[in-house]
């Protein structure tokens, strides 16, 4: 008989890009995520966007996390993004969370991260979304 055929779980990176220093938004998601069966390599606080892009890569994630609080997101965001494609990795899709303004979020959305959730999202928001997202991805 058969066995069935085990699908890998998705692996997701999450990070705290720049000089933010508060991370239990991001812990709380990076638990919620792990809870839900995925793989979670969270890399912590103060992570350049070069970081954070080497790690994706050499961790071969499906998905990147980005929490910010720092009002920076304008700023590292689309570095990010841009880090992820000149390293042929823009397959790799962002999803971010943090204190964001909604017409910020917007231009993100545009530039190409793929879903942004505020403070006082639902974790089983974030969890199915990442899902979907990280599906769409494979």
């Amino acid at each position: 008989m058969p066995r069935e055929k085990k699908e890998a779980p998705i692996r997701v990176l999450i990070a705290k890009p720049g000089l933010d220093g508060h991370d239990r938004g991001a812990k709380v998601v990076a638990r919620a995520l792990r809870d839900s069966g995925m793989e979670v390599i969270y890399v912590g606080l103060r992570q350049t966007p070069e970081a954070i892009v080497d790690s994706a890569i050499e961790e071969d994630v499906d998905l990147v996390g980005l929490s910010i609080l720092s009002g920076a997101h304008m700023v590292l965001f689309p570095r990010i993004l841009k880090l992820l494609k000149e390293r042929r990795a823009a397959d790799i899709p962002v999803f971010a969370g943090g204190i964001i303004p909604d017409e910020d979020a917007r231009r993100l959305r545009r530039a190409g991260v793929k879903a942004i959730f505020g403070p006082g999202a639902r974790l089983d928001e974030i969890v199915t979304t990442a899902r979907s997202i990280a599906r769409r991805h494979a």
